[in-house]
């Protein structure tokens, strides 16, 4: 009996430590303002850290900050308590990001975004003016106005490429179309207004858009609503918003940060995490457009060949879509 009970708490004691050992592998995500449920940017992470967590059995961390200043604060907790990879999400973080890591050199973070040329950081960013070309072209294509509409978030830089690519991508399929362009706020503020983003798209719905594409986070859900409510259409971002209005979004412009994150932990886990700056496009697959069930009858066959072909010549090379990040000049303006 001494042996059994000595044996069964051998037993005990090897799994334990087997737990133990698992659970100092310890990743960590500080989200962009918006919260982890704006169904789009962070929210996407979001599923990619899930994802992570239920192929590996192993838990993460995570929070949401309400301010700026509770950026850096959660980045030095999380390393201070010894949680990588800690996935930083968006470019406000920038800052942040790059003090912390400096002072956990030993830590390994990532950032969604921005590029933070550190040692211990992979710093990983998206040609979102491919995808937003692509969504441009269908938007002109299922237009019946010629007039279609684009709401940002906050007025940066990154938000700019997302227009000017979408104005290219609207122009390619017509030259002629207008496209009316508004921006929500110049604050992290414009992420999490969905009252102005309705109102904003209500605006140019008023001017003759029967199609507005958002990219502005939790802002864009009102955007989607307006569309929906005005009888045009949306068409969503980051992730797939099809199916908030089924038949009232035209697609959404797919931004594969679940992906960027569920590959950061996995990587760190198996040993195989690397440093420097990653970007992602139609080719690598990081960006894309959405359809499923919920568009399939707005999307003609036309429509499809057309934006298939558009993404085959943007790998190929064929096609250049401008970078307002690299030139703040949107060449169709």
């Amino acid at each position: 009996m001494r042996a059994k009970s000595f044996g069964l708490a051998l037993a005990g004691l090897v799994a334990a430590t087997a737990m133990a050992a698992a659970q100092e592998f310890k990743p960590a995500v500080v989200y962009d303002l918006g919260g982890k449920f704006d169904k789009s940017f962070n929210e996407g992470v979001y599923n990619g850290a899930e994802r992570f967590k239920k192929e590996t059995g192993v838990a993460y961390r995570d929070f949401e900050p309400q301010n700026d200043a509770q950026r850096e604060q959660a980045l030095r907790r999380f390393a201070r308590d010894g949680y990588s990879p800690i996935v930083a999400v968006g470019f406000s973080q920038a800052s942040a990001v790059e003090k912390v890591a400096k002072e956990f050199p030993k830590l390994q973070f990532a950032i969604i975004d921005m590029v933070v040329e550190q040692p211990n950081v992979q710093s990983i960013v998206f040609k979102e003016q491919e995808g937003s070309f692509l969504v441009g072209l269908l938007a002109a294509r299922a237009s019946k106005t010629g007039k279609v509409g684009f709401v940002g978030g906050m007025d940066v830089p990154l938000i700019r490429a997302f227009a000017c690519g979408y104005v290219q991508g609207v122009k390619y399929a017509n030259p002629k179309a207008e496209v009316f362009q508004n921006m929500t706020g110049t604050t992290g503020a414009a992420w999490n207004d969905p009252v102005k983003g309705g109102e904003l798209a209500k605006s140019q719905i008023d001017r003759g858009a029967d199609v507005v594409y958002h990219a502005a986070g939790g802002t864009g859900i009102g955007v989607l609503r307006a569309a929906a409510d005005a009888g045009k259409l949306g068409i969503g971002v980051d992730s797939n918003q099809n199916g908030l209005h089924p038949g009232k979004v035209l697609t959404s412009m797919l931004k594969r940060v679940d992906t960027a994150t569920y590959k950061t932990f996995m990587d760190a886990k198996n040993k195989a995490w690397k440093p420097g700056a990653t970007s992602l496009g139609v080719k690598e697959e990081g960006v894309a457009w959405a359809l499923d069930e919920n568009n399939k009858a707005l999307i003609t066959a036309e429509m499809k060949a057309a934006v298939d072909k558009a993404a085959a010549d943007i790998v190929a090379g064929t096609i250049k879509v401008h970078d307002y990040r690299v030139d703040a000049k949107c060449p169709t303006n």
